[in-house]
């Protein structure tokens, strides 16, 4: 069985050990979605990460409603990304771009217009905005004549990604987003091509991952689905029934890898009492597998890998705190502790200055 510090080719990037950083939602652009100069020395701090995948990353106006989350629609955005992945690149690192779109989890106070989705349904709860947290306005069923339009803009973000000099691009399609939003059953309540049966429902993801794969290649495009019970009100009756023929369509389309988040029952952030679909996947997606979700220690991270099930493993917030991680996962050092009150804030504070192990042993 690989060992965690063993490399590993994810299409057609080379990643010198199987520890990736999972995207992690930060809040450091401004608020044009513009990249800020303190992104790259945070993302370069992470270089030893075998692949970094960026914080949710959003290709249009419409489609993020995150405030101060990075976009790649514009050529301001594609001129903010290259300090971060030039940095990256000097650092010895390798970094891919996840690509967003929130769907019905935006709103209108943050982009201007009503939110779409699938179905004309209203997520629970209340989003983050600029004004604070707000309830969740219902969304705009998505038009025949719309889907175009969205797709155009996962092409043309994948082609912002490679002018400022990403190593690849993740299709963000879990966690109750609008892709997701057409996977379940619960959000999707279409009757038309993109609505009903299982086939009908992986339409969406099967035409934007041949769209982003035209532009980017496939050994440098992945997806990230989240196969398991509810996530941001979004659920499926049958989640077996939708995701192992979605990731067995993926195999088909040659991604480089297939991402999958995957809180248990005793998960920290986000739970869930559906079994892991990641076996079932296994048998159906012969391309590099990466599992994510409260993994925090080198043996269960091995044992991810020792089960035969994954060929990766994607660490969150463990690397929010440690930039360092790949090292203090092989000598056994303790990991730092994160600020949750900091993770979305501001400026450098919980971000920037989290201490690495040569300075903590200097002190």
């Amino acid at each position: 069985m690989p060992d965690l510090f063993d490399s590993i080719h994810l299409g057609a990037i080379s990643a010198p050990n199987r520890i990736l950083m999972a995207p992690l939602t930060r809040g450091r652009a401004d608020r044009d979605a513009v990249p800020t100069p303190v992104m790259a020395e945070y993302y370069a701090q992470r270089a030893s990460a075998g692949l970094i995948i960026t914080e949710a990353t959003g290709i249009s106006r419409q489609g993020l409603g995150w405030p101060f989350a990075p976009g790649l629609w514009s050529a301001e955005q594609v001129t903010g990304w290259k300090p971060v992945t030039q940095a990256v690149h000097e650092a010895g690192g390798r970094i891919v771009a996840q690509l967003w779109h929130m769907g019905r989890q935006v709103h209108s106070s943050v982009t201007g217009e009503q939110p779409v989705s699938s179905s004309a349904t209203t997520s629970p709860g209340k989003v983050h905005s600029y004004d604070g947290r707000q309830p969740y306005e219902q969304a705009r069923a998505l038009d025949l004549d719309d889907l175009p339009g969205v797709i155009d803009s996962y092409a043309r973000a994948t082609e912002n990604a490679l002018a400022a000099g990403f190593d690849g691009v993740q299709i963000h399609a879990a966690n109750g987003y609008l892709i997701d939003q057409f996977l379940r059953d619960g959000a999707n309540l279409r009757t038309d091509l993109y609505g009903g049966s299982v086939e009908n429902r992986i339409r969406l993801l099967d035409e934007v991952t041949q769209r982003v794969i035209s532009v980017a290649g496939a050994d440098r495009t992945a997806v990230r689905l989240s196969p398991n019970g509810e996530s941001q009100g979004v659920d499926d009756s049958d989640p077996h029934a939708v995701f192992v023929p979605a990731a067995r369509r993926l195999s088909e389309l040659g991604i480089a890898f297939l991402e999958l988040r995957e809180p248990g029952p005793d998960g920290s952030f986000g739970k869930t009492d559906v079994p892991r679909l990641s076996p079932a996947i296994r048998q159906v997606f012969t391309r590099a597998l990466v599992v994510n979700s409260d993994y925090f220690t080198r043996d269960a991270a091995q044992a991810a890998l020792d089960s035969g099930v994954a060929d990766a493993v994607s660490f969150g917030r463990a690397f929010l705190a440690n930039p360092d991680l790949p090292e203090r996962l092989r000598t056994g050092a303790p990991l730092n502790d994160s600020d949750m009150a900091s993770w979305y804030s501001q400026g450098r504070e919980g971000y920037v200055d989290y201490p690495v192990l040569r300075s903590q042993e200097a002190a």
